[in-house]
């Protein structure tokens, strides 16, 4: 297959999955939340619409006419092990190798057995040629390059092993938002998408706000009350109620809507069902600050994107095909082994 026919499966794979129908959703679904309770059906049919979204022929081609046009000569062997915090969260490195014209050798996360698998057969299924491109593998030894994704406990261990090979280790990301005061409460309410989307569980998920004055906190709090659903799901429940008791035992100042905790903190990662909060004085000081963090954050938001290199509201888990995690091209590091 050539780079445009490999990069045409793959936009097809995105009007398959567009055009589920709902039976075939819901039996799907039901296979990834027995796998991992916290990939939801919501959560599932998120992720999917997010990745019919990004493979638009259009937005492929686009993304594509940026390289140059390139077949590699003999195929590398690129492990590839894939986190599961998100539904399916590995798909956009195993679509780089595939694309590059590389072979995927596959260590899936014990989170998410189900999606990866199932959107590889879906592809395999328009593309047949590409089944001898992906091996699930448990074990990645002796492979020509590594994209790894793990903790940073993990990247540790990966960078010792793997550090000898041309690699990409990814480690501890998350994600913060920028208020000035001007928000409305329709702009909190996109605001609460980024926080609450996969239970807070993604890199792209914000975890702590930066705001000019703690006053704005009780108006996003009231403007976020239709996201109280969130509790009745019983791990976010259960973090929730946990994060409480450690913050009343403790005496922890923090306020409390009854579904999200908020905290005063200078720490950017905060637990499940929390969300850190820190006020600034001034651009200028804020700027220095985040500059500061940058190998710590994955991205910005803010009001219609107000904010230096940030996007805006609600568009945290919609990224865009060129989003690369930790802002390393995957497809120009593959080009050139």
């Amino acid at each position: 297959m050539t780079l445009q026919e490999r990069a045409a499966a793959f936009v097809a794979l995105g009007k398959r999955i567009a055009q589920m129908s709902d039976a075939a959703f819901d039996e799907l679904a039901i296979s990834v939340e027995n796998n991992n309770n916290w990939f939801t059906s919501d959560q599932v049919r998120f992720a999917l619409q997010g990745l019919s979204a990004m493979l638009e022929e259009e937005k492929v081609n686009a993304w594509l006419g940026r390289y140059e046009p390139k077949e590699v000569g003999i195929p590398k062997r690129v492990g590839v092990l894939m986190a599961g915090n998100i539904p399916a969260v590995g798909f956009h490195d195993l679509m780089m190798v595939l694309v590059s014209g590389h072979i995927a050798h596959v260590k899936l996360s014990s989170s998410d057995q189900v999606l990866i698998k199932w959107l590889v057969n879906e592809l395999v299924d328009i593309a047949p040629s590409l089944g001898e491109r992906v091996v699930f593998e448990e074990m990645l030894k002796a492979k020509d390059a590594y994209i790894a994704t793990g903790s940073d406990n993990s990247a540790r261990y990966f960078d010792y092993y793997f550090g000898k090979y041309p690699s990409i280790i990814r480690k501890n990301r998350t994600s913060v938002a920028v208020l000035d005061g001007r928000e409305t409460e329709k702009d909190f309410q996109e605001l609460a998408k980024d926080i609450f989307q996969y239970f807070g569980l993604g890199c792209r998920n914000v975890s702590k706000v930066f705001l000019p004055n703690k006053e704005l906190l009780q108006a996003f709090l009231k403007a976020i009350e239709g996201y109280s659903f969130t509790c009745s799901h019983h791990k976010y429940l259960n973090n929730y109620e946990y994060n409480k008791s450690i913050y009343l035992v403790n005496c922890d100042r923090h306020l409390d809507n009854g579904f999200l905790l908020c905290k005063e903190s200078e720490e950017l990662v905060s637990p499940i069902a929390v969300l850190y909060f820190e006020e600034y004085a001034n651009t200028k000081e804020l700027e220095q600050k985040l500059v500061g963090q940058q190998e710590k954050i994955q991205c910005i938001v803010s009001k219609e994107a107000w904010y230096p290199s940030s996007v805006a509201f609600g568009q945290a888990q919609r990224p865009e095909i060129d989003d690369f995690a930790d802002h390393v091209d995957t497809f120009s590091f593959l080009q050139g082994l």
